[in-house]
């Protein structure tokens, strides 16, 4: 453990579904040790080594792993896991006459919950959309509660849905937390609700004006200078510290913007989206316009390339006649500007719209912590990011890079050489 030997005061988590990494910076914010990561798709394992190079990323199935293989490659030995937490796709509910659990749909559920078993962490925290806990797909849920109760573990309940607003992220994305602790082992509670609101222009109105940088068109990120005072995004550049933040810190430029590639669209687009009031959806490409006062909508994935690699709608800046950038996306969805995301919009977009917001998981992983008896500290080491090649890869290069089959994932289908989106234009 070569960089846990030298934080063992800290307590370990590991992420299933990893993703990008939403959750993994949460429970790191929050004062954890992230051991190891697992995810399936090569292009979100190389962008999560990028961002968490001490973390063991382990790009593959949960179906194809035990808990021992973990605990080898995260070199953990006998150590005890503090707590396993991920957000498995499910279907939500099982064929009529048949147990979900059992069914081949919702099989990394299933996998979840054997590898819960195997790793026995004292904690282990499942997240999943609002929708589980609704008709048919609560049968569902409540068979996920029993697989844990059988696992040996004692659920909080009732489940609770946390909507990201209420903990100061300026977006409105409602997410279920099922909490599970080891029987025998203190309960943890729910965070409280009582955040002041983050409005959008909190978020995004300092960051410079992507349409400003022929650079931009090609690029995702532009050495440039600007000023920012709102506190929300402060804290996110780095220019001011958040007293709940336990993170390691990152070695990183403030001047330098990424995550910006530009979206150019036609002039009677743009004339469209001026047009749009504040909170309104603009009537042909139903993209919504941003409230600087206000609340982002839901940001989402769109399809990944197995299902048609559509992209999900993205919001109208509130000022700019143009779709936000994957940074401001990063911004409303509180990650820090030091963590990036793969240079195209079309990954960049699926990987936040894909993840929970970091502080989202942060506030959750914080009543892990306090179940555990433990004092979140801050760690004076920094860490430099990863090799700015891992957010370049294509899939083919990415699964040389994990050494995995390049068909681990379908690969996208593009109609010409030009990324297109919704209206027709660069996406």
């Amino acid at each position: 453990m070569n960089f846990l030997d030298k934080t063992n005061q800290r307590p370990i988590g590991i992420d299933l579904f990893a993703g990008a990494g939403g959750l993994s910076l949460g429970f790191e914010q929050a004062g954890f040790d992230i051991a190891a990561a697992v995810e399936i798709d090569p292009i979100h394992c190389a962008t999560h080594e990028y961002n968490f190079p001490h973390t063991k990323t382990i790009c593959k199935s949960v179906t194809e792993l035990t808990g021992a293989e973990i605990r080898e490659v995260a070199q953990l030995g006998n150590t005890n896991i503090d707590v396993v937490f991920g957000g498995a796709p499910c279907q939500g509910f099982s064929l009529i006459g048949k147990r979900a659990l059992d069914d081949p749909r919702n099989q990394l559920v299933f996998h979840y919950v054997r590898l819960v078993k195997e790793l026995q962490p004292k904690y282990c925290v499942f997240e999943n959309v609002k929708g589980l806990t609704l008709g048919k797909h609560a049968q569902f849920l409540n068979e996920l509660i029993s697989a844990l109760q059988d696992a040996g573990y004692d659920v909080l309940q009732p489940y609770k849905v946390l909507n990201a607003a209420s903990f100061g992220v300026p977006q409105d994305r409602k997410r279920l937390f099922l909490i599970g602790t080891k029987r025998g082992l203190a309960m943890p509670s729910y965070p409280p609700e009582n955040h002041p609101t983050t409005t959008v222009w909190e978020a995004i109105g300092d960051l410079p004006d992507a349409n400003r940088f022929k650079t931009l068109l090609t690029k995702d990120c532009v050495q440039t200078e600007w000023s920012t005072t709102a506190e929300y995004a402060r804290r996110l550049r780095g220019l001011e510290s958040d007293p709940k933040d336990f993170s390691y810190p990152r070695i990183y430029d403030t001047t330098l913007l990424t995550s910006s590639l530009r979206t150019e669209h036609t002039k009677l687009s743009q004339d469209r989206f001026r047009a749009t009031a504040h909170g309104k959806t603009e009537e042909v490409s139903r993209f919504r316009k941003l409230p600087p006062d206000g609340l982002c909508n839901t940001l989402r994935a769109g399809t990944d390339s197995a299902r048609g690699a559509f992209t999900s709608a993205r919001p109208i800046h509130p000022v700019y006649p143009r779709v936000i950038t994957v940074r401001e996306a990063a911004r409303l969805h509180s990650y820090p500007d030091w963590f990036r995301f793969h240079t195209t919009k079309w990954h960049g977009f699926r990987q936040i719209g894909n993840s929970v917001p970091p502080i989202l998981g942060r506030v959750v992983a914080e009543e892990i912590m306090k179940a555990l008896g433990r004092t979140a500290e801050k760690p004076n080491q920094a860490i430099s990011p990863g090799n700015p090649t891992l957010l370049d890869f294509d899939m083919g290069a990415a699964a040389r890079y994990f050494n995995v089959p390049h068909n681990t994932i379908a690969q996208r289908l593009r109609k010409t050489d030009a990324n297109i989106d919704e209206l027709g234009e660069p996406a």
